[in-house]
């Protein structure tokens, strides 16, 4: 792979995405033998928003094979506290780890049409951390932005995840998160766009991290 390292230094930053992106989506990448579709560069900021700032709940939309579910649920375990629930339209691709695993709560559906159910299982006054993985759509995300945002307490996060569809990568819906996550900050001025955690430089979630103030 030396050789493979080399050449890289020179390469273009958008190719380096596109190789980074293939090893993500193709199977390859893994957290304790699940795929895991995420960038590990984000994944180790997530690391230290959780130690920085606990959750009682953190609630991700989107989770395929639950590998990211798994590893959040571990870094709980870690921290000594929290849970997971884990929302998809569909969990049929579910590894037996993640499943297993006592801290995270898998519910099946569409997560703006559940907003309401998984509200009533969130105490008042938790701590909250929302991650938007799921279809990427402009209006998707605008509107689980709208349904789950009000969960999220001053000084809190809702992570909006690929916004790099069409901003580092000719992927995904155009318009897509990116878009929505400006707009949702533009109709909510008590939440703002944080870009201080993209601090890797590379990140797959470029103005996705929207901080309530």
């Amino acid at each position: 792979m030396s050789h493979y390292l080399e050449s890289s230094t020179a390469m273009p930053l958008g190719d380096v995405l596109e190789v980074m992106q293939k090893r993500i989506i193709d199977g390859r990448t893994t957290y304790f033998g699940v795929p895991t579709q995420k960038n590990p560069l984000d994944f180790w900021v997530y690391q230290e928003m959780l130690t920085a700032r606990p959750p009682d709940v953190i609630i991700e939309i989107g989770n395929k094979y639950g590998g990211s579910a798994l590893a959040l649920a571990h870094l709980l375990d870690l921290i000594g506290k929290g849970r997971v629930i884990a929302i998809d339209i569909d969990h049929a691709h579910l590894r037996p780890a993640a499943k297993a695993h006592p801290r995270i709560q898998f519910i099946e559906g569409d997560a703006c049409a559940l907003a309401e159910e998984v509200k009533r299982q969130v105490p008042e006054g938790a701590e909250v951390l929302v991650i938007e993985d799921s279809s990427h759509t402009y209006r998707n995300t605008l509107d689980v932005l709208r349904a789950y945002s009000p969960l999220i307490l001053p000084g809190g996060y809702f992570i909006v995840e690929d916004s790099i569809c069409h901003h580092g990568l000719d992927v995904g819906p155009d318009p897509g998160p990116f878009e929505a996550a400006e707009d949702f900050v533009a109709e909510h001025p008590d939440f703002e766009i944080d870009r201080s955690k993209e601090s890797f430089l590379i990140t797959w979630n470029p103005k996705g991290f929207l901080r309530r103030k």
